[in-house]
C-alpha cells in the first residue's frame, strides 16, 4: 500500500470534493485510489495499491489546487507522458502590481493570449495567484514555458506567437520525418 500527503489550499477543497462528493469519487474510481480530505488544514491523503496510480493522482490533486477544473486536470491521464509543470512567478516579481501584470500579459485580454498559447501548443494553462500550471507532453510544456519567460521578459505578444509558430512547424516536419 503506497499513501502520500499534499496540502491544499482550502479554496480549492470544494472543486476536488465536488457537488456531494461526486468528483472526489470520480478520481477515485478512475484512479484505483482512495482520498481523504481534511477540510480544516487542506491536508489531502491519497492511499492505493499501484504506487503510479498514487503518484498521477497527487499530480491531479496538484493540478485541481493551481486552479485547473478537474475535467482539464483528467486530461494528464490521457497519455502516460504527459506531466505537469508549474511556473512559479514570485521571482520575477517584487511587487503586487507587476505580478498582477505580469498575469495580465499571459492571460492577454478576455483570455485571448492564453488561449493562443494553448492552441499553439496543444497544452492546457492555468494561472493562479503567484504561479502558471502548465498540462502537456514534455515538448509542449517546455514550449509554453519558454513561451512564458518571453512574457516575462517583456517581448510583445507577435514575437511569442511566432516563436510559437516556427515550434508548431517544426513539430509537423518531425511528425512527417517520423512517419515517412
Amino acid at each position: 500500500m503506497t499513501t502520500t500527503e499534499i496540502k491544499i489550499t482550502t479554496a480549492r477543497i470544494p472543486v476536488l470534493i465536488g457537488k456531494g462528493g461526486r468528483t472526489k469519487r470520480d478520481i477515485e474510481k478512475k484512479t484505483g485510489t482512495a482520498i481523504t480530505v481534511d477540510s480544516e488544514d487542506g491536508l489531502v491523503e491519497i492511499e492505493g495499491e499501484d504506487a503510479i496510480a498514487v503518484m498521477r493522482t497527487t499530480e491531479l490533486v496538484r493540478a485541481i489546487n493551481r486552479g485547473f477544473s478537474p475535467e482539464r486536470a483528467f486530461t494528464l491521464f490521457e497519455d502516460e507522458d504527459m506531466i505537469l509543470d508549474i511556473i512559479d512567478l514570485s521571482g520575477v516579481c517584487t511587487t503586487p502590481k507587476q505580478m498582477e501584470r505580469l498575469r495580465g500579459r499571459i492571460i492577454g485580454k478576455e483570455g485571448r493570449a492564453r488561449e493562443q498559447i494553448e492552441d499553439m501548443t496543444g497544452a492546457i494553462l492555468s494561472v493562479q495567484g503567484k504561479t502558471v500550471a502548465v498540462i502537456g507532453m514534455i515538448d509542449q510544456v517546455k514550449n509554453v514555458r519558454t513561451a512564458i519567460d518571453m512574457l516575462i521578459e517583456g517581448l510583445p505578444h507577435a514575437t511569442v506567437f511566432s516563436f510559437l509558430d516556427r515550434k508548431k512547424k517544426e513539430a509537423k516536419v518531425d511528425m512527417l520525418e517520423y512517419y515517412y
